[in-house]
């Protein structure tokens, strides 16, 4: 869950400052100084929107790393290190995918995480919460599921799908910025835009943005029940299902905060459209209907 959440955030704050860095440079003059040039935009949409996915997901290693206070394990202080090497060595040999770092990081609840611009350097992370609260077999299936989604690329194909998204969403706030500063000027033939066009830019960028989150959440949900499959091929089919049952545990012992919520225990009607997680009972359901 979390690597999705810092994707989406450093992709949206990038973008928007790609976005701020071509009209303060005037470089998207061209596509207002004489009416809209849709095939001119669209080319500058697509720069927009990939370049922002692009360095999203180059940067995701490093804001994981500094925004969750992951600890690299370089040399295994203890026999928790050591033994949670060697299955991240031995998932990652039999997944086909180079050796990840591995990390722990602090908190309470269980949680873990993988991310990286590619299958052969990317990090899998866990929390102290989950170390502490689960079985060796469960926290083995966990990190199976997580190595898989390094396996399946899915955080490259995500961002492949976020640049598309970002591309129009781009496009289409330009149209709508242009459209509204056209009609509050009076339709008059001025050069360039006026303030109207900006505000307007921007804040349909955020709304239509807010939209295409729920595409990125779709896919991240359909990725899930993949991710949980592989870990039960890595580490057994019954050792994912006992992984999964014990965030459950863990969510009827108590109130969990809202980002455990979003790792697919909770949510209902509309949000759970924004979940980024399928709800614990479909993915159980999942694996015990598997052949």
């Amino acid at each position: 869950m979390m690597r999705i959440l810092l994707f989406l955030a450093t992709n949206v704050a990038v973008m928007i400052v790609i976005s701020i860095l071509f009209n303060l440079l005037g470089l998207s003059g061209y596509v207002n100084a004489q009416g809209l040039d849709l095939g001119a935009l669209l080319m500058m949409s697509a720069v927009i929107g990939v370049t922002g996915s692009v360095i999203s997901l180059a940067m995701s290693k490093t804001m994981a790393k500094s925004s969750m206070g992951v600890q690299v394990i370089a040399q295994p202080q203890n026999q928790t290190e050591k033994w949670l090497v060697d299955i991240v060595t031995k998932q990652a040999q039999k997944a086909g995918i180079g050796m990840p770092e591995v990390g722990i990081f602090q908190a309470p609840v269980a949680n873990a995480f993988a991310t990286g611009m590619n299958r052969n350097n990317a990090l899998v992370a866990v929390s102290t919460g989950l170390l502490q609260s689960m079985t060796p077999d469960e926290v083995e299936a966990v990190v199976g599921h997580e190595i898989t989604h390094v396996a399946n690329g899915d955080m490259v194909t995500m961002a492949l799908m976020q640049g598309v998204l970002n591309t129009f969403v781009y496009f289409f706030a330009t149209i709508i910025g242009h459209v509204v500063d056209r009609a509050l000027s009076g339709n008059d033939e001025r050069s360039g835009v006026g303030m109207g066009y900006y505000l307007v830019q921007m804040i349909a960028q955020i709304a239509l943005g807010f939209l295409a989150s729920m595409l990125v959440c779709w896919f991240s949900r359909y990725r899930e029940f993949h991710a949980d499959a592989g870990g039960a091929n890595l580490a057994g089919k019954e050792k994912m299902i006992g992984a999964l049952r014990a965030l459950q545990r863990g969510h009827e012992a108590e109130e969990l905060p809202g980002q455990f919520a979003a790792f697919g225990i909770n949510g209902g009607g509309i949000q759970k459209l924004f979940m980024t997680h399928p709800p614990l009972e479909e993915r159980i359901a999942a694996l015990q209907n598997a052949k």
